[in-house]
Parts: structure tokens; C-alpha cells; sequence
């Protein structure tokens, strides 16, 4: 009974894949060529969790959640399946990723057939539950965890269980409100809670006092709102320009009693649904498509970058992995780094070199990138080539580039004569580009004077500033020999050495870009930031990290887009502020790795100064009113500690340049992750909004030690709707935390 009740709630009841998972079988877990162990797999009745046995001593069985899956992936695609399986059972395998840094599962099916039914069926019901309704997912998590806490499974729920029950939703009450709330549901006096009972304890559970404020002051047709009562709701409190037919549309959308829906009315139920999905949501709906201009010139966007691509961990030791460029593609990143080296056989190899890193084969990650680059994001993907190999090695290195990547690989000019420009992310769509040294000009291309199969180029400035850092590496070598094949297809990313401004602006050509580590970036743009924002609308510039940071630790990129660097290289790998920032910057515009730069950093006529802020078309200054309402199921951050209860508070921060940094913080509530409301309101003044980003963090308050991280969102604040929003809740890689989020009251306004 209770699997047919989960599939209904999951709207799959009698579903054939749904039964598939139900009764499982027998598949083997691959971790090495010696250790390929057969073991049985199937989803439990909850729907939501995945059952597989185990051999160790102390753990005959074994439990992982759906919601922590980032994906499945069909055939062998991991390092691991590639490594230890022949490809005569490619379509037999399969794996299952994880979100953050768990290790892939591996698996084979026993046959063709069975490994398409377990990657189809796993892949529905991941789909599912991220398309369910907020409602629906909070509704099922609650009846969940009261048949956990329910020990004796007889239905029915006694105060011990109530009790244990609070505590799994991450809420602590005192003995006498524990009592109190029991007395009031147990209407039959027996004791214990069943039926109706628990459905009253559940309605006082999910009950929601904010929302009915709002909801009460504007359902002024017979206790509903009618579609003219929403309409107001929407123009003066969300500021929304819409009409009397877009808020029965939402009526429509949103309304979950089908009486209230014929007559146009929208429940306290349809409201509440309405403020949980896109249209209620702090992010604006036409912001999460691409809805800026994409036929501007490259160098007019910011570009998503990753630094030293490869790594999954530390600089010094950690592995390298082709796991690392499919986690940073799948993120839209759309520049990748790939330090390339001497490897066996003649094969170069990428890894972090003069360390300890483990290194994996070129040609390995170009067939990963080809199969993974456009999967999040059409628009082009950057090869940023650190070169340290042979002329031999870098020939091959040309030939797997031109062969695997095929017409996909930009191999010369867009037209037929010399560019004077970047093409655009429109025109170069699904069109990969390779950034790295080269002999000679363009020109050589259109004049056949481009004969020398060899010549000899300035290192990369990274690779130098590596060496400088690395007091074990040889000695500094300034010159490299460079392969005619491997500069033949550097088109419009050629690496170059900045020798200042001037320099640049009176003697290199618009495809020629430099790369700076992030103190002589920060250094620039703090004194030169007009010089710097100038040179970047004519040219690229890439930040990359100081080699110092062994630790994969990040800069802040905030400075580096203030003056316009497109390409803020950070280390993907690293769940930090930084990254979150970086996500938030790329959140809008479909997520697609590209955001147009504002028209004060593309205009040649511009004076911009992000830390002067003299008057100009930059200055639209606005107050941020920010009301920090409550929130809602917050995870448990010690699940193994079932007293274990967070004590929340929400931080507020505004990034941007210098004048409009801010932070503000609300007090903490104690042993309350469920439904804390704090209903506190910050003011902040903005200068320059399009440079603005917000963000929210929410963290377990500790007297003791540093407050730990709940949860967190970021995004421009050109991309914020007013009025009372929904905000989703990201864990500190930016995985969505289910069910979880805040909701607030926003209001951005024209200074007077």
C-alpha cells in the first residue's frame, strides 16, 4: 500500500519503469579491475530512495537518496568503466553521479536490454521529483518522516513519536507546547494521533501565518481571490505591469481546486502554489532564457572560465580527472584550462605540472569536451592551452584537436578577409576555439606567407608565474619551440604578454589577449581601472589564480568584472563565496556561460571608473529595500544527532563596485530550521546596478565557533522581481537543497 500511495503522490502510479525500480536485480559494481562485485539494487517503497545490499561485516544493507543524484549516464563514460571494462559492454554499463564530491557508482547490467530499463527508469524518476510541485514534495517529506518516526508502525503516533518527529524536521519544541499540540490534534482522547488527527497535525504543521496575512488582505471575493483581487495583488505589491488576462492565466497555472478555477478565483492553496514556483520566485522568469543580445562581439560578455580544469582537488596532489571538465561544462563554464605535457608513448598528457597531480591523456579530455560542451549552453567553448609540450607531442596534439573536435573546431577566419573584430557568441554557436601561442598575424592566413613548421614563441605567463611559486621547478624558461600545426588553429584567442596599455593599444591586434594572475589584475584595476575597462572593449583579458593558492582556494571575481575582464578563471573544484558568486553572475540569461556587459563597459565614449563613480550613465542610483520574512525546512546540518537543531540567521550582502558593498545580518532563532520567521528589513543604497549581485546566505548560528553554512543564493540584482518572492536555497557547491527555501519582501526603487 504505502509504494502505490508514494507512486500516486509521484504521479506514477501503475507506471511500468516505476515497477522496474520497485523489484529491482542484479548488477555489478565496478571500482577496479580486481574488485567487480555483484550486488542487488531496487527502490525502496518511498520512491525516494535507492536499496542495495552490502558485503561489509557491519552493514548488510545499504541506502542512497534519489534527491542527492545528480545524474545517470549511459555507457562507459567514466574514467572508471573506461579504465576497468572492455568495450564490448559498453551498452551494458552505466553510471550514477552524485551531486558534490561522492564518488560515482559504476554499474554493469547483465544485459543490453536491462542497462537501457535501469537508465531510462532511474532517469524518469530524478526527472520527477524535480519536476513535483513545492507542495507536493513538502506534503511527502512530512508523511515521510512521520512513518519513520512512527516505531511500531502501527499508524498511529504517540507523544514519544510526535517528539521524534519534530526533531527529524529540524524543529525543537519544550515538553509543555510538545503537549499541547498533541492534546489538540488527539480529539479522540486515545492517546496516540491517526487518520484525521495526523492530517490536523500536519495542517498545523504547514500552516503558514505570513502567507495568510498577505493572502486575507487582498481575498475580497467571498473569502477568495477573485482574478481582479490578484490583479491588484500583482500591481501593488509585486510592481508587476500586467493585466486582468495574465492574472487569470495564472489562475489557471497555479489554482489547484477545480470549483475555485471555474470561477476564476485563485485559493489560499493556488496562492500559496503560485508564490512557490517561477512566477513567484525572486528570480525573473525571462531571465532564466536567454534574453539578452548575442550577436555583440565576444569580447563585449563575461565569460563563465575555469582554472586548471583538470583537477578535482588541491594543486599539489590531488587527482586529475575527466570528471572535472563534465562537472565544470555541465555548469556552463565556457572557457577550460588544459596544461599539457610530455606524456608515454608519444600521447601528451594534461596535469598540474612540477607536482604530484595524477595526469591524464590529452586526447581522452578533448573526446569528454566534444561530448559534454554543449549539453547546458550552445554558445562556444574556449581551449585555453597551456603549452609545455614537444613539437612532436604538440603535432599530435593538433591532429586529436582537428580530428575529434571536426568542423566544430574553429580552423580560420569567419568570411573571406582579414577580421577587424570578434565574431559573436551567435555566430560561433557550437564552435569551439582555441586559445594559446602563435607564430604569426591573421594576415598570414588570406597571404600564404605561413611556411615554418616550427618556431620559437615566449612561455605562457601562467606557466611562469607557476614556476616562480614553485621553488622545486627547474629553472625558468622564458622560450618555447612551437609546432606550425598547433598555431595554425589559434584564430581569435592568441596569448601574447601585456607590456601595458599603451603598448596593447598601439601595437597588438584585436584577436591578441594576455593573461594576468590575480594581483597584477587587482593592482590594474584599483589604479588604472578606466585604462583597463578601455582595453577590454577592444580586447580579451584572462584572470587567473596566484599559484600560491595550493589549496585551490579562489579570488574574488567581483573586481575583475568592475573593470570588464571577460575571462575570471576560478578553481570550479572549490565549494567557496567565490564560486557562489560566480554562479550568481551566470545564473540569468538561460545560464548559458555569456552576460552582455554593460553598455558603459562596451562604449568607447565611456570614462567609467567602478571606484571614483563620477557622474554618468552608470549612476542610476536606487534603494534596495530587503525584508527578510522566514524561511522553510532547513536541513538538518548534523543528521546523524537526531537533537541536532539549527539555530538560523540569514545574511544579506550586496557586491559590486566599492560604494555599493554592504552586508547586513538578522538575529538568530533558536532550535528552529522548520518555519523561523524573523520579519526583520534592511535598507541598502545601489549606485550601479548592473554591476550588482545579491546575496543571501543562511547559517547555523554557533556561540562557540564559525557559524556553519545552511544554505545560500545569489543573483544580479537586474534580475530580482519585487514584491514577495520565493528564495531557493543552494548548498555550498550549488546543488538545490529540496523543499527548502526563504521567502522575503523586495522593493527596488528610483532615488528621488
Amino acid at each position: 500500500m504505502e509504494a502505490n500511495g508514494s507512486a500516486e503522490r509521484h504521479g506514477l502510479e501503475g507506471d511500468a519503469d516505476l515497477q522496474f525500480l520497485l523489484v529491482g536485480g542484479e548488477l555489478v559494481k565496478i571500482r577496479s579491475n580486481s574488485w567487480k562485485k555483484s550486488r542487488i539494487y531496487r527502490l525502496e517503497e518511498d520512491c525516494r530512495t535507492l536499496w542495495h545490499e552490502s558485503k561489509k561485516i557491519f552493514r548488510k544493507t545499504q541506502t542512497l537518496s534519489i534527491d542527492d543524484i545528480d545524474s545517470v549516464r549511459k555507457g562507459r563514460q567514466s574514467e572508471g568503466l573506461k579504465k576497468y571494462t572492455d568495450p564490448s559492454v559498453e551498452e551494458q554499463c552505466f553510471s550514477i553521479i552524485f551531486k558534490g564530491r561522492k564518488k560515482n557508482l559504476d554499474l554493469m547490467a547483465p544485459s543490453v536490454e536491462e542497462a537501457t530499463k535501469w537508465f531510462t527508469s532511474l532517469q524518469k524518476m530524478i526527472n520527477n521529483m524535480r519536476n513535483l510541485c513545492q507542495q507536493q514534495k513538502s506534503e511527502h517529506w512530512l508523511i515521510n518522516c512521520m512513518r519513520k518516526a512512527d516505531k511500531n508502525n502501527d499508524n498511529m503516533m504517540t507523544l514519544k513519536e510526535l517528539k521524534r518527529f519534530l526533531q527529524q524536521i529540524n524543529i525543537e519544541v519544550d515538553d509543555t507546547y510538545a503537549e499541547e499540540i498533541f492534546k489538540k490534534c488527539d480529539t479522540s482522547n486515545s492517546g496516540s494521533l491517526e487518520g484525521s488527527e495526523i492530517k490536523h497535525f500536519y495542517d498545523l504543521l504547514t500552516q503558514r501565518e505570513e502567507i495568510d496575512v498577505i493572502y486575507d488582505k487582498y481575498a475580497q471575493t467571498d473569502g477568495e481571490m477573485s482574478g481582479r483581487d490578484l490583479l491588484n495583488f500583482l500591481l501593488n505589491e509585486q510592481r508587476e505591469e500586467v493585466t486582468l488576462v495574465e492574472a487569470h492565466k495564472l489562475i489557471e497555472k497555479y489554482e489547484v481546486d477545480g470549483t475555485a478555477k471555474q470561477k476564476k478565483h485563485m485559493t489560499k492553496d493556488g496562492f500559496l502554489m503560485y508564490l512557490q514556483h517561477e512566477d513567484g520566485s525572486i528570480l525573473n522568469p525571462a531571465h532564466k532564457n536567454v534574453y539578452q543580445d548575442m550577436s555583440q562581439p565576444l569580447n563585449h560578455y563575461f565569460i563563465s572560465s575555469s582554472h586548471n580544469t583538470y583537477l578535482m582537488e588541491d594543486q599539489l596532489k590531488g587527482p586529475s580527472s575527466t570528471e572535472a571538465y563534465i562537472k565544470a561544462l555541465m555548469k556552463s563554464c565556457r572557457c577550460v584550462e588544459l596544461d599539457c605535457w610530455d606524456g608515454a608513448n608519444g600521447e601528451p598528457v594534461i596535469y598540474h605540472g612540477y607536482t604530484l597531480t595524477s595526469k591524464i591523456l590529452f586526447k581522452d579530455v578533448i573526446k569528454i569536451i566534444k561530448d559534454y560542451a554543449f549539453k547546458t549552453s550552445d554558445y562556444p567553448v574556449i581551449l585555453s592551452l597551456e603549452n609545455h609540450c614537444s613539437v612532436d607531442q604538440q603535432k599530435l596534439m593538433a591532429h586529436h584537436l582537428i580530428s575529434i573536435l571536426g568542423d566544430a573546431l574553429v580552423t580560420k577566419p569567419i568570411g573571406d578577409t582579414v577580421p577587424t573584430n570578434f565574431p559573436s557568441p551567435k555566430e560561433l554557436k557550437g564552435k569551439f576555439l582555441i586559445k594559446g601561442k602563435r607564430m604569426n598575424k591573421l594576415d598570414a592566413i588570406f597571404t600564404n606567407n605561413n611556411t615554418i613548421e616550427e618556431d620559437t614563441v615566449s612561455e605562457e605567463d601562467e606557466a611562469a608565474d607557476c614556476k616562480e611559486n614553485d621553488q622545486k621547478a627547474k629553472p625558468k624558461k622564458s622560450k618555447i619551440k612551437l609546432a606550425k600545426a598547433l598555431s595554425d588553429i589559434v584564430i581569435y584567442c592568441k596569448s601574447v604578454h601585456f607590456n601595458g596599455f599603451e603598448h596593447a593599444r598601439d601595437n597588438l591586434n584585436f584577436y591578441e589577449m594576455s593573461s594576468y594572475k590575480e594581483s597584477k589584475a587587482l593592482n590594474l584595476a584599483e589604479t588604472s581601472a578606466t585604462s583597463f575597462i578601455h582595453h577590454n572593449m577592444d580586447k580579451l583579458s584572462r584572470i587567473y589564480p596566484a599559484g600560491s593558492r595550493t589549496d585551490s582556494s579562489n579570488y574574488n571575481p567581483v573586481p575583475m568584472w568592475n573593470v570588464g575582464c571577460q575571462i575570471v578563471a576560478l578553481n570550479f573544484q572549490t565549494a567557496s563565496k567565490e564560486m557562489q558568486l560566480n554562479q550568481g553572475r551566470f545564473l540569468s540569461n538561460g545560464f548559458c556561460g555569456y552576460v552582455l556587459k554593460p553598455e558603459f563597459q562596451r562604449s568607447l565614449s565611456s570614462q567609467f571608473n567602478p571606484n571614483t563613480l563620477t557622474s554618468g550613465p552608470w549612476l542610476k542610483r536606487k534603494t534596495f529595500h530587503v525584508m527578510v520574512i522566514s524561511a522553510q525546512q532547513l536541513p538538518k546540518l548534523n543528521k546523524d544527532k537526531h537533537k541536532s537543531i539549527v539555530d538560523p540567521l540569514v545574511r544579506v550582502e550586496i557586491y559590486g563596485v566599492p560604494a555599493d558593498i554592504a552586508s547586513n545580518e538578522t538575529h538568530y532563532i533558536e532550535n528552529n530550521g522548520f518555519n523561523p520567521m524573523w520579519n526583520e528589513r534592511f535598507q541598502f543604497t545601489i549606485n550601479v546596478p548592473e554591476l550588482a549581485m545579491l546575496h543571501f546566505t543562511v547559517e547555523d548560528h554557533d556561540k562557540a565557533s564559525q557559524n556553519d553554512l545552511i544554505g545560500q543564493y545569489c543573483l544580479p540584482v537586474t534580475s530580482v522581481q519585487n514584491g514577495y518572492r520565493h528564495v531557493p536555497l543552494l548548498t555550498k557547491r550549488n546543488d538545490v537543497i529540496s523543499s527548502a527555501g526563504l521567502f522575503v519582501h523586495l522593493m527596488l526603487v528610483d532615488d528621488q
